[in-house]
């Protein structure tokens, strides 16, 4: 019987979401009923472990928060189901002699998870005002429950790694979908570059000093935080709303400039300005745990409107001039020449950064960029051009379209790769299914809700 794509795409949407929420955090109830007194009860019983209400609660609001699907009886019962799933799973991992997780391996996770906990409820104390609990005592109460995890994830990835997809699966998997219901996708482009960076100029690096050194100076004197300078004046998008505040960050994860100074400054104290590719900064480290960090920081950045650009352009001629004249290999230039990280190891190929797919979709893309690529016919080269790169950075680069697609309607011949990844995680889903409904015949799983009684706001409330 044939399927509608819409009802397809929504079962394989949410065939990916089970298959990867076992590693999803699980606050308790009360973060989502702050201003209720929630009686909790036991859901299920796996393998002689509880599960309570407010375990499925957590897994529900944590994928309607972040939009995968929204709110519905049916999602709470499948969320239940996967909880179970993991502690089927967790109980045959612990049988496997060959899946280990180390206390180092287990202390990582922990720290990210509760740094993310903190961030969601506002922070260390509110999470432990939740919980009634020290952050120390959570963590030596979720420390067994996330050690389970980590072995049902590593039991579940063996089991996923083994799927494979074959082109005539593909094919047969396409051919279900009614042609006519098929979505049209729009015009879309393939293409690389080379970027390079134009050069900072002693201007914009006084100018960026200037700012920073007032914002250090109000903060050593007492007359601001460095929480409340972070807020109004870093250029840094992800920590400028957190007052600058990093948690449970691996030095190795900044750059080396940034990773120096983290490791060496004094706890509590305010750095001296120091610079990466990004701008000026200025840290202070409020505790360090091995590799691990917590910290805040100020960036400023240089004003592009103050950029020598004469150079890059002039790199980025030459480079054009050489591929064309001397028929060398874009993609291996890309490799040598490229200032951009993310795209120079895939010889300057340009990717979505959500689905990693190798069709960019023009509306997508920023005006920069569209007008670059407008007059280019397919196997041109264009001549350096300003772009607004992913991290906020401009730059110059040369861009070489590999191909144009017009808008049409899906089809195994323009996008079999997109057609192939749903395929595959919907065999996927259907293997797994089969796989764990094996797994339980051999654990205890003793369901205590009622199918009726499964919404996620159904916990009970005492007045």
């Amino acid at each position: 019987m044939r399927q509608s794509s819409s009802n397809l795409i929504q079962k394989i949407a949410f065939a990916a979401w089970a298959v990867a929420a076992v590693g999803l955090f699980r606050p308790p109830s009360s973060v989502y009923a702050q201003d209720q007194k929630i009686i909790d009860e036991v859901v299920a019983i796996v393998d002689g472990q509880i599960l309570l209400r407010s375990d499925v609660n957590g897994l529900v609001f944590n994928a309607v928060q972040q939009g995968r699907m929204d709110l519905t009886d049916e999602l709470w019962l499948d969320a239940l189901n996967q909880l179970i799933d993991q502690k089927v799973m967790a109980a045959h991992a612990k049988r496997d002699t060959n899946l280990v997780v180390t206390d180092d391996q287990l202390d990582q996770v922990l720290d990210q998870r509760i740094d993310a906990m903190s961030a969601q409820v506002g922070g260390q104390s509110r999470l432990e005002e939740i919980y009634g609990k020290t952050v120390t005592q959570i963590r030596a109460e979720l420390r067994d429950e996330f050690r389970d995890q980590m072995l049902a994830e590593q039991f579940q990835g063996q089991k996923v790694q083994q799927i494979r997809i074959t082109p005539t699966e593909v094919r047969q998997w396409f051919d279900k979908i009614p042609q006519d219901s098929l979505p049209v996708l729009p015009e879309a482009v393939r293409i690389s570059h080379i970027v390079r960076y134009p050069t900072v100029t002693d201007a914009a690096r006084d100018d960026a000093r200037d700012v920073l050194q007032n914002i250090r100076d109000s903060i050593l004197v007492g007359s601001s935080s460095f929480e409340e300078m972070a807020r109004l004046f870093s250029d840094d998008p992800g920590s400028a709303s957190r007052g600058g505040r990093y948690q449970g960050s691996r030095v190795s994860d900044f750059v080396p400039e940034f990773a120096a100074v983290a490791t060496r400054i004094p706890i509590g104290e305010v750095s001296q300005i120091f610079e990466t590719e990004f701008g000026l900064h200025i840290v202070r480290v409020n505790e360090r745990r091995g590799d691990v960090v917590d910290l805040n920081q100020i960036l400023i950045r240089f004003d592009p409107r103050k950029f020598d650009p004469t150079d890059a352009i002039a790199h980025l001629s030459a480079l054009r001039d050489s591929i064309i004249s001397s028929d060398l290999s874009f993609a291996r230039m890309a490799r040598l020449h490229s200032e951009d990280e993310n795209s120079s190891q895939r010889g300057g190929r340009v990717l979505d950064p959500r689905t990693l797919e190798k069709n960019l979709y023009l509306e997508s893309l920023g005006p920069r960029w569209r007008q670059t690529i407008a007059l280019l016919d397919e196997g041109e080269i264009s001549e350096p051009a300003e772009v607004d790169l992913l991290d906020g950075r401009r730059a110059y680069h040369i861009v070489l379209l590999h191909q144009r697609i017009p808008s049409h309607r899906v089809s195994l011949d323009t996008d079999y790769e997109m057609i192939k990844e749903l395929a595959l995680r919907d065999k996927q889903s259907r293997v797994m299914r089969e796989w764990l409904d094996t797994l339980r015949e051999s654990v205890y799983v003793k369901l205590l809700v009622e199918t009726g009684d499964k919404s996620p706001v159904a916990a009970r409330s005492q007045s």
